[in-house]
């Protein structure tokens, strides 16, 4: 049971069913949670697309892997005004900016020699009010924010110190969606969620995403980004590399404890959750990555 009012989580977009890759970060997460006496939510990040039954399928799985969690499930998609505050508070103090780029002018101009990959070069940064006012007769604004520092560094369980640079990430797209970077953030502050567990493939999202907490004053979070599932090919676990779902596998005569069983075995703990959780260390996860070649259905 849970001794502190600090959290762990699980946040799936709800897409489409669970892979035995995400299955294993929730299991993670969970001993994360559990093995320090946090609670563990369960959070859906349905700002985006959405799938029906995804949902319930999802935490049917979960359920079936054997997993708890503590109190109701959030769903970003009802917390759109917690948002919009947010944005506003950032406004006020002078952090946020309309931005008219589209997604091609920001590729190309992080393409550009010394550019880091994905980061945004501030185009918009600087326009004045005359300028902004022609732009928004082309297309509708987005809301950036305006960054004041350029890298800032997380500590993480398996990777230590993490230093990446910083740039002004989107807070709302130009049709009005919050970004999931604000979303998450500010989501993981309101639960009292300090420790993230999650794909080491994010791990260079958490600084940015850890400085855009602090303008919020959200405590600082404790990160474990944990190694993915991957294909015999080496490329990131996905549905249609055959049956990697848990009904796919019972399909193909692996039950849910078996494809539990297998999981834990694939992080060197035994297959039932009390036992995997007494001998769970975090600095004997894996560090590499899974290489999980799936079953074959009749």
């Amino acid at each position: 049971m849970p001794t502190s009012d600090a959290a762990g989580r699980f946040a799936p977009s709800p897409t489409g069913e669970l892979h035995v890759g995400n299955l294993r970060t929730a299991l993670l997460a969970w001993l994360f949670a559990r093995s320090t006496g946090r609670r563990f939510l369960l959070r859906m990040e349905d700002l985006d697309r959405v799938r029906s039954g995804a949902e319930a399928a999802q935490l049917r799985d979960l359920a079936a892997v054997g997993l708890d969690w503590d109190g109701g499930i959030v769903r970003q998609s009802e917390r759109g005004n917690l948002y919009l505050e947010a944005i506003n508070r950032l406004r006020r103090d002078g952090l946020v900016y309309e931005c008219f780029c589209t997604r091609r002018e920001v590729a190309e101009a992080s393409s550009a020699p010394h550019a880091p990959p994905g980061a945004y070069p501030g185009t918009c940064r600087n326009l004045t009010e005359e300028q902004r006012a022609v732009r928004r007769r082309e297309r509708p604004a987005a809301l950036r924010l305006r960054a004041q520092v350029p890298g800032f560094t997380v500590t993480d369980e398996l990777h230590g110190e993490y230093t990446s640079a910083v740039d002004d990430l989107v807070l709302l797209r130009n049709d009005g969606v919050p970004s999931y970077n604000l979303a998450v953030v500010l989501d993981d502050a309101l639960q009292g969620i300090d420790q993230v567990v999650r794909g080491d493939d994010l791990l260079s999202s958490a600084p940015r995403q850890a400085y855009l907490g602090s303008l919020l004053g959200a405590p600082p979070v404790r990160y474990a980004h944990v190694p993915l599932a991957v294909n015999t090919a080496g490329q990131r676990l996905a549905k249609r590399d055959g049956a990697v779902t848990l009904p796919d596998l019972a399909a193909a005569g692996i039950d849910a404890d078996a494809a539990r069983e297998l999981i834990l075995g694939s992080l060197g703990l035994p297959g039932t959750l009390d036992a995997a959780l007494a001998q769970f260390d975090p600095a004997r996860i894996p560090r590499e990555p899974w290489i999980f070649e799936a079953r074959k259905t009749a």
